[in-house]
């Protein structure tokens, strides 16, 4: 595996974050391989020292490892006729496909695969994502460990057990770039009525935002403990979490996440034929 060369097939915004982390983490460019039928795309990654092509019987038959990176609607389509290639090669198969199980996976190609199924999330493209990890039963230690090499050079990475956590994976972290997003546009919207001027804002939110997840990060202690520390008894910040808690911030927050997985569970049956 240390030797192995990697291919991805399509080089949409994925495929690109976790190439660019490959290569800022020290993988050698002339291991790296990419697939795409936009040769601008191609153009650019030739120009950082991979071998780009427009025929995916090629990248098949070059690679140890085979990254999806198509979206998951055009999955079946293009993996079915590639599946003698597949076959031949038997490479290992990482898929960034959010919603497609690795058995449906593996009966398009004719079976027998190993198969890492992954969820990475937006931050990713910032070398700052979380990924679940998911491998079946054919994978070895030592494609875990490849495969858990390249998605921590955009971020951190773990593994779950079980291939249906993957759906809490999405509630947690897949999908969940949105709530923050989210939170701080509501906030935007307030610091604004109050006064401040949008740039000032923004600065202010953001700055705030990033701090905050390092503290967690860093301090290791539970975010309900650095809460309890910034809340002076009957001072300012207390008398906005009480809001919060009038309002059942926990309730919002876990009817949201159970309806992104509720979601991710149906978008897995539908994209199972």
């Amino acid at each position: 595996m240390q030797t192995a060369t990697i291919g991805f097939l399509g080089a949409g915004n994925m495929a690109g974050a976790i190439i660019n982390g490959m290569l800022a983490s020290g993988f050698d460019a002339q291991r790296l391989q990419v697939c795409d039928r936009n040769e601008p795309k191609r153009a650019d990654f030739a120009s950082k020292g991979l071998t780009a092509t427009a025929d995916p019987h090629a990248l098949i038959a070059a690679c140890d490892i085979l990254v999806l990176a198509v979206k998951p609607q055009a999955l079946k389509a293009t993996l079915e006729p590639l599946a003698a290639d597949f076959q031949q090669r038997q490479p290992l198969i990482v898929s960034v496909a959010a919603g497609v199980t690795a058995e449906s996976i593996d009966r398009w190609l004719g079976g027998d695969f190993a198969i890492v199924r992954t969820m990475p999330n937006t931050p990713s493209l910032v070398l700052t994502g979380a990924t679940g990890l998911y491998a079946n039963a054919n994978v070895s230690d030592a494609e875990r460990n490849t495969v858990q090499q390249m998605f921590d050079s955009i971020g951190a990475s773990l593994w779950v057990d079980a291939e249906d956590d993957l759906h809490a994976v999405t509630a947690t972290s897949g999908s969940a770039p949105a709530y923050f997003f989210r939170f701080m546009e509501a906030m935007q919207k307030a610091a604004e009525a109050q006064g401040l001027d949008g740039d000032s804002a923004r600065t202010l939110i953001v700055q705030t935002a990033l701090g905050a997840a390092r503290m967690v990060q860093q301090t290791g202690q539970m975010p309900a403990e650095l809460r309890r520390q910034v809340c002076s008894p009957n001072g300012t910040t207390e008398r906005a979490i009480r809001s919060f808690e009038t309002d059942d911030l926990d309730a919002v927050v876990a009817r949201a996440m159970q309806a992104c997985r509720a979601r991710s569970i149906e978008l897995s049956e539908e994209l199972a034929d």
